[in-house]
């Protein structure tokens, strides 16, 4: 079968792979000039299994209001202009309950432990580089009372066996030693083992080396202007490079993906919300990270690769502008030079800002639509490499064979009946 995939970042070579390994004849349509170039840029750099979470949770709206013009937000809302901002919000908001938690984070967890079984077994099988670590996420805290807090929701994780420790400051300085110069300002931490850190655009660019090998075709500079269409079929992708026809077509745009498929009448609930990343070469390796610690303050996260921390966070719903305001560098600097001082010098960091694409239930959306032969593998949050091997997977097997090998039926965009 010919297949097309729309969009080069992590989710679009992963899929590509899967195909690919199928048997099928793949072609990636990718509008930049080489892959993960976008969102898989510079992202925090974490495979975050254990930390599988929705963003729509029932302390989040009074979170959000606490944090809204606060210094150092983590929280950053700036009216678009759109109304889809306005009923994306309320979506989000209604997912804000404990049934849609618990079902949300149900869905995540379940893509997010295939993906780290798949990633266990690529690994092995493929040996890339893409300096990786297993040391784990430690997710730290300053404040003993939301540490508490955490204590009593930290059980979630037991009911899809996934472990984790907790740790008093001493503890935290075992995994970290490079934290011990503030020590008395620790309240504790959670030790996720599963969790792994590396280089998510060094890994898109060697598995998308691995796939052209294997007959994959990318297709750069490649514009997708609109679909030829027959029936309830799409018949070709019409591009500034000519027309791409195929068997399927699977659509792994991100946050573009809502605007493209607008062309086809789908409505993907796909809003694109801004992080912010430093990336700092390190000077001083044994004052700086050994694996990834999550700063619950300011929701910060700061990850060692082999010669530079990458340091993520923030969200910034404000459209699709990427703008780099120094505020945000300030903050992304400040936590990484209170938490690794002397580590690196923040002043020689690349300063990045790219869009997650979140839906109001934190779920991609994986699986087909009302085209016959279009799919979807979008809107994977903060999670997109994180779920990138098991979403890429789910959704290849039911183009290939209209199966899977874990649930599916509840991923697609009829979730959202469109």
């Amino acid at each position: 079968m010919k297949i097309v995939i729309l969009g080069a970042g992590i989710s679009g070579v992963a899929s590509a792979y899967y195909l690919n390994l199928a048997g099928h004849e793949v072609t990636v349509l990718e509008r930049q000039t080489g892959v993960a170039d976008e969102t898989s840029y510079a992202n925090a750099g974490q495979l975050s299994f254990g930390y599988t979470t929705p963003w729509a949770a029932p302390n989040v709206p009074l979170k959000a209001l606490k944090w809204l013009g606060k210094e150092h937000s983590p929280l950053i809302i700036k009216p678009d202009g759109s109304l889809f901002q306005l009923k994306w919000l309320a979506q989000m908001t209604a997912n804000c309950t404990s049934a849609a938690y618990a079902r949300n984070q149900s869905r995540m967890m379940r893509i997010s432990e295939y993906s780290r079984h798949l990633f266990a077994e690529f690994d092995a099988k493929e040996n890339l580089d893409y300096e990786q670590r297993s040391g784990g996420t430690l997710h730290l805290f300053r404040d003993k009372n939301l540490f508490e807090q955490y204590k009593q929701s930290m059980g979630v994780l037991d009911s899809f066996n996934v472990p984790y420790q907790t740790l008093d400051p001493d503890g935290v300085l075992q995994f970290e030693p490079a934290l011990a110069h503030m020590k008395d300002k620790i309240a504790g931490a959670f030790h996720l083992p599963n969790d792994r850190t590396g280089d998510c655009r060094l890994f898109t660019q060697k598995l998308a080396q691995l796939c052209q090998e294997r007959g994959v075709v990318f297709q750069f500079n490649c514009t997708i202007g609109d679909f030829k269409l027959s029936g309830s079929r799409i018949e070709a992708a019409q591009t500034n490079q000519g027309d791409f026809a195929a068997d399927a077509f699977l659509c792994t745009l991100g946050s573009f993906s809502r605007p493209m498929l607008q062309k086809l009448g789908l409505d993907l609930p796909i809003y694109p919300i801004k992080g912010y990343s430093l990336t700092i070469p390190i000077h001083t390796p044994d004052h700086a990270p050994q694996s990834t610690v999550l700063d619950e303050t300011y929701k910060v996260a700061l990850t060692r690769f082999n010669e530079r921390i990458r340091v993520g966070g923030m969200a910034e719903l404000s459209g699709y502008a990427l703008q780099c305001p120094p505020v945000h560098r300030e903050t992304l600097a400040m936590v990484a030079n209170e938490l690794f001082p002397n580590s690196g010098d923040t002043a020689q960091a690349e300063y990045w800002s790219g869009l997650r694409p979140v839906t109001p239930d934190s779920t991609p959306i994986v699986g087909a639509t009302r085209w016959e032969n279009l799919f979807t593998n979008a809107g994977h949050g903060t999670l997109g490499w994180t779920m990138s091997l098991g979403s890429a997977k789910i959704v290849a097997d039911l183009i290939d064979h209209g199966s899977a090998e874990v649930q599916f039926d509840d991923l697609s965009l009829a979730r959202y009946a469109c």
